[in-house]
């Protein structure tokens, strides 16, 4: 998980060089860049934690900022701003990975 949250947050890097340079497109940009990156940065962390509970905490901010990136990339699909297939597969890992780390914090609180 720590390399594919790592080639996600490169992934999304990439996609953002190749935007257009619209004022749309760069508000949205910045947004995701940091929401994207921060997944792994908070997947890292919670990789350090010291207890169970510091774990689930940050991976449910990971979570947070998966599913803010998944607006973004939303955002840029519907609005017709990005709609290339890059982005629609960006979104597909969003979508697998918060299914995965849903599951690791639903078991880590023994639900």
């Amino acid at each position: 998980m720590r390399e594919r949250t790592k080639r996600f947050a490169l992934s999304v890097i990439q996609l953002s060089i190749k935007l257009p340079k619209t004022e749309e497109i760069t508000i949205i940009k910045r947004q995701l860049l940091r929401s994207a990156t921060s997944v792994a940065a908070h997947y890292r962390e919670a990789c350090r934690a010291r207890s169970n509970a510091e774990f689930v905490s940050k991976m449910e901010g990971a979570l947070q900022e998966l599913d803010e990136s998944q607006l973004w990339l939303e955002l840029l699909i519907d609005s017709s701003l990005c709609n290339w297939p890059a982005t629609r597969e960006l979104l597909g890992e969003v979508n697998e990975l918060m299914a995965i780390f849903v599951t690791i914090v639903r078991r880590r609180k023994g639900e």
